[in-house]
């Protein structure tokens, strides 16, 4: 592990404006969910793996709280999770129409 490189960019991160640090947490949260045809339907998911965000949006609905979600998924981390309702925040209507899609399909 490069332990010098993880202190400069501390010392980076530490040095941005109110503005940059959103933009840089803006841009970390754009890289963990990604969509890619042929993968989980082209829904977006979380980073790399095959866990779509609508999956966890919908759980989340259905009264699992984060715990529970932890433990359920163990390759997840908090901060999967909170990237996971930041898209569901600025992205609802899709979310929400895949979630109605999927328990149409189960009725």
């Amino acid at each position: 592990m490069n332990t010098q490189l993880v202190d400069s960019l501390i010392q980076a991160i530490k040095a941005l404006t109110p503005e940059e640090t959103l933009l840089f947490q803006e841009k970390l949260a754009a890289i963990a969910i990604q969509s890619t045809p042929g993968v989980c339907g082209g829904y977006a998911r979380i980073r790399n793996t095959r866990i779509p965000v609508w999956t966890l949006v919908s759980l989340h609905q259905q009264g699992a709280d984060e715990v529970e979600l932890l433990q359920n998924y163990p390759g997840l981390s908090p901060f999967d999770l909170e990237n996971a309702w930041r898209y569901y925040a600025r992205h609802r209507q899709e979310i929400d129409r895949i979630i109605a899609s999927h328990q149409t399909d189960e009725d």
